[in-house]
């Protein structure tokens, strides 16, 4: 069975090593084969993997569209363990993508980083108001004195 992918004007689609550019109109593609693709919006260039998180995503990324995706595991393999290390809460997480990734599941592998990017997101949202938090206790303190 064909994958289908309707294409905005302009959008960009990666099919293999391919990157395809619709025209300016709407297009519907009818894909069949093992090739990976990737649609624009899922693509994660280099310079945007600014955070833990984000890197694991482009790594799997690498790993999706590479004809020899071992070559990225050592520093997928060390850089989780080191987020495990900060973020033991991430294990969860991490559990899941790692087993796709070893059953050759990239994409669904992508998927579930999205997933822990938007965790990441929340653990640095929290922190963060927290430090405000101690940060107006510390005032208070402060002005009371």
């Amino acid at each position: 069975m064909a994958l289908i992918i309707d294409l905005k004007p302009g959008e960009k689609i990666l099919i293999g090593e391919a990157v395809i550019t619709n025209d300016s109109q709407r297009t519907r593609l009818h894909i069949a084969g093992t090739a990976p693709i990737l649609r624009e919006k899922d693509v994660m260039h280099e310079e945007d993997a600014t955070s833990p998180c984000k890197i694991v995503y482009f790594l799997i990324q690498c790993m999706y569209i590479s004809p020899k995706p071992d070559q990225y595991f050592e520093k997928y393999f060390a850089h989780i363990r080191e987020i495990q290390s900060a973020a033991p809460t991430t294990t969860l997480f991490l559990a899941s993508i790692n087993e796709k990734i070893l059953q050759g599941h990239y994409y669904q592998a992508m998927k579930d980083a999205r997933e822990l990017i938007k965790y990441e997101e929340e653990l640095i949202n929290a922190t963060r108001s927290s430090q405000g938090s101690l940060a107006d206790s510390v005032a208070a303190q402060e002005n009371q004195s």
